[in-house]
């Protein structure tokens, strides 16, 4: 039987640089032999230990699904282990989530999830704050102020009007920042940050980069975005969807890839090697035992070598799987102008207030037209308009609209995988075609586990790989894509940009994303901020 294959789960915390950057630093967070499964059948972390210190910025990295918010959730005290005990520290006091002793000293956590929920959205600003903390806090204005302008979000209206509105009025990219207030509003000793560059424009990611590069405190962050972690990164727990472990690396993004790659290069040549002098070994015994007396017996120590030499075979880190190249075929025998825009709205940088403005936009099959424009210009707004063919904006008859909404409200998250896709398949061949289904399915990493689950149960990530699933069975003539990087591991992006770039039915793109849309044939760019 092969070994596993060996890394440090305590390097961050043993590494001498890192022992003499965050000298007297306190180990923060410690998971020890921590296992956790959302069911029987669906183990997500096994026997995980692993270590943080004061002060440090560690990213957690791992495949869509492999369970990185799931960590944040036990960190948070949101899900408890099945086994194994995690420990919150304040200076010299520990606790574990396992005592009652745990609540007395610990260290305080605020996060910043993905996205905002639902409910909250009918919330004013103010509300949306002061939900954050358990008492009341009459101070509450003020600290708004603040800390809206630490994320960068000043409209240049008066206070009283930010803090009354409601938070579903503002953009995903504003609503993203407001995400992220509302965790540094609590200035927690641990502060969690999921996926906090979703929606968020250059100017905001630059905004947030900085931030996180002078914050003193210990932050943790669930990022595909590497040139962002590579500006602050300390460390790198890289959670492992086949072995379910946690594996701990110092240094950033970059420096991660390239010891994950040295490692898996290592371990391979090494195999080769074994796996040469193995057949070698036996090749010698065959030899020695065909010609039978006193030589049975040195064939029997070259085959008992051969044995112990295969034991030294570790198996070699898997890489996370990355979803098949696609192709969204275009509805079939269109012509003429697809879409038509001859006016839109959009938010005056200078005012904030809608204007209305005149334009031109035909889009035929093969046209590509990129929105752009700052958060809160009215990027998401414009393509709702679109797709409900608002006065000014007209889409031929009987063109299939496919919608691929930052939200993933398109999608109805009480049905099963199975459910939503056979929705799709139904209303575009008017029949299930079962195979095509769980061939398209199985192509983006669903399987045979994830098909019957709940939407709403998936991973942010999960859901955006089924959004894309439906819209290959959908075969849409029009393509409106808002965002359509959020949440997707960063191994998948490069072939999602060439599906884009072959579609050859008319497309919308909205995307924050310079290199990712750089690889994007696009026609046409509407600056909504000019």
């Amino acid at each position: 039987m092969a070994k596993e294959s060996k890394y440090n789960k305590n390097e961050f915390e043993d590494d001498p640089a890192s022992r003499g950057r965050f000298a007297g630093h306190s180990t923060i967070i410690r998971f020890e032999e921590v296992s956790f499964e959302y069911s029987q059948n669906k183990p997500i972390l096994e026997e995980v230990s692993f270590s943080v210190r004061r002060g440090t910025k560690i990213t957690i990295m791992g495949q869509n699904g492999a369970g990185k918010t799931t960590i944040f959730g036990l960190i948070l005290g949101d899900h408890r282990p099945e086994a194994g005990s995690i420990h919150i520290s304040n200076g010299p006091s520990t606790g574990s989530r396992n005592s009652p002793q745990a609540s007395s000293g610990q260290s305080s956590i605020a996060t910043a999830r993905q996205v905002i929920p639902r409910a909250d959205l009918e919330l004013t600003v103010r509300d949306f704050f002061q939900k954050c903390f358990k008492e009341k806090q009459y101070d509450i204005d003020p600290r708004i102020d603040s800390i809206l302008e630490v994320v960068n979000l000043n409209t240049h209206k008066s206070a009283t009007d930010i803090k009354d509105r409601l938070v579903k009025d503002f953009s995903g990219g504003q609503q993203a920042r407001l995400l992220l207030a509302s965790a540094l509003i609590q200035d927690p000793d641990i502060l969690l940050l999921d996926e906090p560059t979703n929606n968020l424009d250059k100017a905001g990611i630059e905004h947030l980069t900085q931030f996180l590069v002078n914050y003193k405190k210990t932050c943790l962050v669930i990022s595909h975005d590497s040139e962002f972690l590579n500006a602050f990164t300390h460390g790198v727990l890289y959670l492992d969807v086949h072995t379910k472990k946690v594996e701990q690396y110092v240094g950033n993004y970059k420096d991660v890839v390239e010891q994950i790659s040295a490692r898996i290069e290592a371990e391979n040549r090494e195999n080769a090697r074994l796996g040469k002098e193995i057949q070698a070994k036996k090749d010698q015994a065959n030899m020695f035992a065909m010609k039978g007396g006193n030589l049975r017996l040195v064939a029997k120590r070259m085959r008992e070598k051969a044995e112990e030499l295969s034991e030294e075979i570790v198996d070699v880190r898997k890489e996370d799987k990355t979803i098949k190249d696609f192709t969204i075929p275009a509805q079939p025998e269109i012509i003429g102008d697809i879409v038509t825009l001859t006016k839109y709205s959009c938010i005056s940088p200078k005012t904030h207030k809608p204007v209305t403005k005149s334009c031109l936009i035909k889009l035929r099959r093969k046209n590509h037209l990129l929105l752009a424009g700052p958060n809160g210009i009215g990027k998401s707004t414009l393509l709702e308009k679109i797709v409900n063919g608002d006065l000014g904006i007209s889409i031929a008859p009987g063109i299939r609209v496919g919608y691929y909404r930052q939200d993933f409200s398109m999608m109805d998250f009480n049905d099963t995988v199975y459910q939503s896709l056979e929705k799709i398949i139904r209303a575009t061949e008017g029949r299930l075609i079962e195979t095509e289904l769980r061939a398209v399915a199985a192509s983006f990493l669903i399987g045979a586990d994830a098909i019957h689950t709940r939407i709403g149960s998936l991973s942010e990530g999960q859901k955006g790989l089924v959004a894309f699933a439906r819209l290959v069975l959908q075969r849409p003539g029009l393509l409106i894509l808002d965002e359509p990087t959020n949440h997707i591991n960063f191994r998948h992006l490069p072939v999602i940009a060439r599906a884009l770039d072959k579609y050859e039915g008319a497309m919308i793109l909205v995307s924050h994303v310079p290199e990712f849309v750089t690889k994007i044939k696009v026609d046409e760019v509407l600056e909504m901020g000019k």
